[in-house]
């Protein structure tokens, strides 16, 4: 048979297939073409260094013939020499953070330290490191406010700076603006701390003020906020200008829309200093209203309270007694919590209940004054009695001034009210007891204070809150009694810093008398969480859980529901 098969050979195809075939390498030389960097020659020319010369002038000045001779040195061993070096803590003038130009910065840092000028300058006493601190803060500060506590010294360290500008011919012209009652105190104190400077007061009749206002010769001017708003005229649009114009207690400027404010604010001047233990006393708009004096928008009212405290740190220093007077003698408290004599328990549920019924039906008629009527009204009752007048505040304020007399120790009670200090003097009597409140004539202030002073026989003195909480130096006093509380505590504790300050003897012991189950114990409240929105600004942390006495938790002391307001009339 014949074979018809054919051969066949089968090879897989496909791109499958292909890719699965293994690669085959094929090597193939090729030569490399390397070219030579290309190179560039550049002459370097020296730089030319920019120098500048500034030249300052000495401070203090020493051509004024004002100043000591320096003490010569003895050979031997000075007793400062085995100080520790803590001791010898120099403080140097530092540059506030808006002063940008180099020449200016250099000014300032190249200044020697302070401590150098207790040996050149005549000081009646050494100031205290702190103090030196708060000198070298103002010194160079276009806008500032000195908030130390009461007691630390706020005049002596601003006189002294301003004696300093004077000396540096920095300045030649300044006004300083106080209370009326504490014009007399800035005169005695600038006779201390700046003998040599010149003072000029504004006082007298029209044409005297008219003519002193304009003498250009008299470096350092003293006026109160009362003629200041009288002299207007002159003060403000008569081509006047300062080198500094100087708030005390500049709280007093706190209202934007007040006269006191806008004169101030209106005054051409350089320089804007405050001088404040109590820079904020109800509210953050208080702060608001004496920085439109030193800076103009600087701080606005919806500011929180940390973003306040960051944006005015670099313009404001304060310092509590606690934390750089480590020797003064401590400040004790005791509240004195007390229950109303059944008379007064009669008066004041009277006058509650009958009271919250005329606010209800009032309705919408409502406002916040006669809320406060009623809050006014009750506070007396709890003072005295307005039938029989009987107090049991007063028994025991009088079980406490014995403890005084026998200890022969003076006191100071305050009050809001000038009827309840002349029920308590009427009470205390035949013991000598001095008054110091608004009805007392200016002109025998002074009088009252020396003979209080220096009088063994008195032991007590009555003092309103508006008249004796600023200006006076009554650190001999280790007792003080708050008869009643006032609105907030900023008032409060410059009332208390009038005894426990430089210079107190002893420990100063506080008396706060409060009435339970009434509305002192409310206001009570208001006081801690005011102290709270104090912190806050000034510690720059946080933010409190209420600000203070608003609307609402004032109508809230009675239960009662604040009326809408009604709107306001189209212009």
């Amino acid at each position: 048979m014949t074979d018809l098969s054919l051969r066949t050979e089968l090879f897989p195809t496909g791109w499958q297939t292909a890719l699965a075939r293994a690669p085959r390498i094929v090597l193939k030389p090729l030569p490399l073409q390397r070219s030579l960097p290309a190179t560039i020659n550049i002459p370097l020319r020296q730089a030319a260094i920019r120098t500048f010369g500034f030249s300052f002038p000495e401070l203090p000045a020493a051509d004024l013939g004002l100043l000591a001779p320096r003490p010569t040195r003895s050979p031997q061993r000075g007793a400062d020499q085995g100080k520790s070096p803590a001791a010898k803590q120099t403080t140097r003038i530092k540059p506030p953070q808006d002063i940008i130009k180099l020449q200016d910065r250099l000014y300032y840092v190249l200044q020697p330290p302070l401590e150098s000028l207790t040996g050149e300058l005549r000081f009646p006493f050494q100031p205290f490191p702190y103090q030196l601190a708060g000198i070298a803060f103002l010194f160079p500060r276009h806008a500032a406010i000195l908030a130390d506590e009461m007691g630390l010294g706020k005049t002596m360290q601003a006189i002294t700076a301003i004696r300093l500008l004077l000396h540096a011919r920095e300045v030649r012209r300044v006004l300083l603006i106080c209370p009326k009652p504490l014009v007399t105190n800035w005169k005695r104190e600038f006779q201390l701390w700046a003998p040599e400077i010149p003072i000029g007061v504004i006082e007298g009749n029209q044409a005297r003020r008219n003519w002193q206002w304009r003498q250009p010769a008299t470096p350092v001017l003293l006026a109160n906020y009362e003629l200041l708003v009288r002299d207007q005229q002159i003060a403000v649009n008569d081509g006047l200008h300062f080198d500094l114009v100087l708030l005390d207690e500049a709280q007093r400027i706190k209202n934007r829309n007040s006269a006191t404010s806008q004169v101030t604010r209106a005054i051409r001047r350089t320089r804007s200093w405050a001088l404040t233990g109590t820079p904020v006393e109800n509210s953050p708009e208080d702060l608001v209203g004496i920085f439109e004096f030193l800076s103009p928008g600087h701080l606005s009212s919806n500011m929180q309270a940390r973003r306040m405290g960051l944006a005015a740190r670099d313009y404001i220093l304060r310092r509590r007694k606690e934390e750089v007077l480590t020797d003064l003698p401590p400040k004790m408290f005791r509240d004195a919590e007390l229950d109303l004599t059944p008379e007064q328990w009669i008066s004041y549920r009277e006058a509650e209940e009958h009271g919250v019924v005329r606010l209800t039906e009032m309705g919408d008629e409502l406002t916040i004054q006669h809320v406060f009527e009623l809050v006014l009204r009750l506070k007396q009752i709890c003072n005295f009695d307005p039938a029989g007048g009987s107090s049991s505040k007063l028994e025991r304020l009088r079980a406490d001034l014995e403890e005084v007399i026998a200890s022969d120790q003076k006191a100071i009670v305050f009050s809001q009210w000038v009827d309840s200090l002349k029920r308590i003097r009427a009470a205390l009597q035949p013991l000598p007891v001095l008054e110091y409140h608004g009805k007392i004539p200016a002109r025998k202030r002074d009088r009252v204070i020396d003979q209080f002073r220096n009088d063994p026989s008195c032991h007590l003195m009555l003092m309103s809150y508006g008249a004796g909480s600023v200006g006076l130096n009554l650190q001999f006093c280790r007792y003080v009694f708050l008869f009643d509380r006032w609105w907030n505590p900023a008032v409060e504790d410059q009332a208390i810093n009038r005894a426990h300050r430089i210079g107190a003897s002893g420990p100063v012991t506080v008396t706060r008398m409060i009435t339970i189950n009434t509305i002192e114990e409310h206001i009570d409240q208001v006081l801690q969480e005011k102290r709270e929105l104090f912190e806050t600004i000034f510690s720059v942390a946080g933010t409190p859980a209420s600000a203070g006495l608003n609307q609402d938790e004032i109508f809230g002391l009675f239960n009662l529901r604040m009326p809408p307001r009604k709107p306001r009339a189209a212009a």
